[in-house]
């Protein structure tokens, strides 16, 4: 019996590689324009949608989360995001966090010419993180009456996270490009994500990751959530200059399939959230039907003309010292932060009113919540595209802007 079951696996496998060269094969992946949600046989009013999402002991109204990135998420843009019922991630070793006059040095990035941002941004950020700021902008946020979300690296978290908390912290996000549970080196302690996290008394997300191994290890860390995504941003270059990532959808589903395990295991539920490569709200609505709990996007509330970086945005690696993964992106800024989220929206290529989109996606599909709508059933489309999509693109509007 073993032996057929043993078959039978190796067999399936063998439908899902492909052979790279004779000493290599290959699982084949797939991003968000590759696939598409199918219809069920009901569908149902967008109002009797509920898109909210638990996050430790915080009921969230929109699965939404902003980017710790300097040129999206300012104390004022944590707060509108808070009051609209999402959650903005402040980057506490940032612009808000080095520089009293925060805004002028934002003004300064986004003023340098092509050739010369990455070096002089480089210049900006080697101002050491000043402890007393760390405080000040969690204060700042908390003092509006929403919920407090920061970043910091694993470098770095030991060093800063009991100066957040003592403010106020309500969720500590612990990002690099790529985290494990199982960092090992030579040259300084490895942090003990485990045991960091059951001393936290705040709900803590981890991340990132791009597989089910990797997803499944941080969720036994005790994580309240887990990051998904590893070069998808649109200001990310790690997958050019590492060769690092994988394509998202297939990163979300397979990172949901490690949280099922993990909820077998334990009875412990963590939350997925995708992390970036989500432009509209189609691509949101595909993120959850994959199987993720909320989103954390970048780029589209980049486009916010509350958005402090001056119509720029840029990733946490983009001014690293020695090795630059990520870009300064130039963006329009189209419209408040409020018609991004929640709409109405003005323009018709989904880049406006996301949440809406998802609801309305939900309806489409007859899912009434988050977690229904991750058992939807997903199509490999890759004409979805482009499919009776001529004139859009030759006029370039619609789904072709």
């Amino acid at each position: 019996m073993c032996v057929l079951e043993d078959r039978e696996q190796e067999e399936r496998r063998s439908r899902v590689e492909i052979e790279i060269g004779r000493g290599k094969k290959a699982r084949r992946a797939y991003g968000f324009d590759d696939i598409a949600i199918v219809p069920s046989r009901r569908t149902r009013d967008a109002e009797d949608v509920d898109i909210a999402w638990r996050l430790g002991p915080h009921l969230l109204e929109l699965p939404l989360l902003a980017s710790a990135m300097d040129g999206v998420v300012s104390p004022e843009t944590a707060v509108i995001l808070g009051k609209l019922g999402g959650l903005g991630v402040l980057n506490l070793e940032g612009i808000w966090t080095r520089y009293d006059d925060a805004e002028a040095e934002l003004e300064r990035i986004s003023e340098y010419e092509k050739a010369e941002a990455t070096r002089e941004m480089q210049q900006i950020y080697a101002e050491p993180v000043k402890p007393e700021l760390i405080g000040r902008r969690i204060a700042e946020i908390k003092a509006e009456g929403v919920l407090a979300a920061a970043s910091l690296t694993p470098q770095r978290v030991r060093e800063y996270w009991q100066i957040a908390l003592e403010a106020g912290l309500d969720v500590l996000v612990i990002q690099g490009t790529v985290v494990s549970a199982e960092h090992v080196s030579t040259v300084v302690e490895p942090l003990n994500l485990k045991q960091f996290i059951n001393e936290i008394p705040v709900p803590v997300i981890v991340g990132g990751c791009a597989s089910y191994q990797a997803a499944l290890h941080l969720m036994r860390t005790g994580a309240a959530g887990v990051l998904v995504g590893v070069g998808p941003g649109a200001a990310c270059t790690t997958r050019g200059v590492l060769g690092v990532g994988v394509p998202q959808a297939t990163a979300i589903a397979d990172a949901s399939a490690a949280r099922t395990q993990h909820l077998l295991e334990t009875g412990q539920y963590v939350n997925v959230i995708a992390d970036g490569g989500m432009r509209t709200g189609g691509d949101i609505s595909k993120a959850i039907a994959c199987g993720a709990d909320a989103v954390m996007v970048g780029s589209p509330l980049a486009r916010a003309y509350e958005a402090p970086g001056h119509g720029y945005h840029w990733g946490m690696a983009t001014f690293h010292a020695s090795l630059p993964r990520g870009a300064r992106v130039q963006t329009d800024q189209v419209a408040t932060l409020e018609e991004i989220v929640t709409g109405p929206a003005t323009e018709n290529d989904g880049t406006l009113n996301l949440m809406g989109a998802l609801r309305t996606s939900m309806a489409t599909t007859g899912y009434d919540s988050i977690q229904a709508f991750q058992k939807a059933e997903i199509m490999f489309a890759p004409a979805l595209q482009t499919e009776g999509k001529k004139l859009q693109r030759e006029q370039a509007i619609g789904m072709s802007r």
